[in-house]
């Protein structure tokens, strides 16, 4: 590992350029939340939970597997569980800034929860009505919050072709229907995700990761699910 060069450290991965020009994505057991709660929503890390790197990429290779029968894009070329890392294909993720950082998340919403509820709660009569996989796009900025920014801006400015924002949305809605669905079949409830998205040889495809830190998911009781609990309901 130390002989790879480190070009980014993450709230909950690091990532190694590797010689063949692929990255190495080293999961780690930091996790997110906020005045002590743990929220894979939220922008600080609070701690550590141990195996929680190794749960969070068995997760992904769950999901990325069903991504890739549902012919869905993935950077994904190699994963290690034991070791907790994942070999990608390096993409360009879409939206940068100028400095050429950060990036643009994608949110799926199937019922207004969290931010969104802060946001619109005056105007939502039902809060348990469906959002039909609604997309929100956020730009990664934990400085200011991750802000929301509409396809109108993006395409303005040039972060992003009108063409690969339309697939882009698309392929968000396309994975959110996907999860929901093989959760629905355990008895869990999808609430919302979040996924990157980038470009590789001109494609866009899924970046990152799909797992318990990218999403909330509640039981047939109405509890939201932890990391641990959600692991053990998807993993065994």
């Amino acid at each position: 590992m130390n002989s790879k060069q480190k070009i980014y450290s993450g709230k909950t991965k690091d990532l190694y350029a590797l010689p063949s020009g692929n990255v190495l994505l080293v999961f780690k057991d930091d996790v997110t939340g906020t005045d002590g709660v743990v929220d894979p929503g939220a922008n600080t890390v609070i701690g550590q939970v141990e195996g929680k790197g190794r749960k969070s990429l068995a997760m992904t290779d769950y999901f990325f597997q069903r991504l890739h029968a549902a012919n869905i894009p993935t950077h994904l070329v190699a994963l290690d569980l034991d070791a907790a890392t994942m070999e990608v294909r390096r993409a360009e993720p879409l939206g940068k800034d100028i400095d050429g950082v950060g990036g643009l998340e994608f949110v799926c919403r199937t019922r207004p929860w969290g931010s969104f509820m802060r946001r619109y709660q005056r105007y939502i009569e039902n809060p348990e009505r469906s959002l039909d996989h609604l997309v929100e796009i956020t730009i990664k900025d934990d400085e200011r919050g991750d802000p929301l920014i509409n396809d109108d801006t993006i395409v303005a400015l040039d972060l992003v072709s009108s063409a690969h924002l339309e697939q882009a949305k698309d392929i968000t809605r396309r994975v959110c229907q996907l999860v929901e669905k093989d959760l629905k079949d355990k008895e869990l409830i999808l609430i919302d995700m979040k996924i990157e998205l980038g470009l590789v040889d001109g494609q866009v495809v899924v970046i990152d990761e799909v797992s318990a830190d990218a999403m909330r998911v509640m039981d047939k009781d109405g509890e939201v699910l932890d990391h641990e609990a959600f692991y053990k309901k998807l993993i065994g």
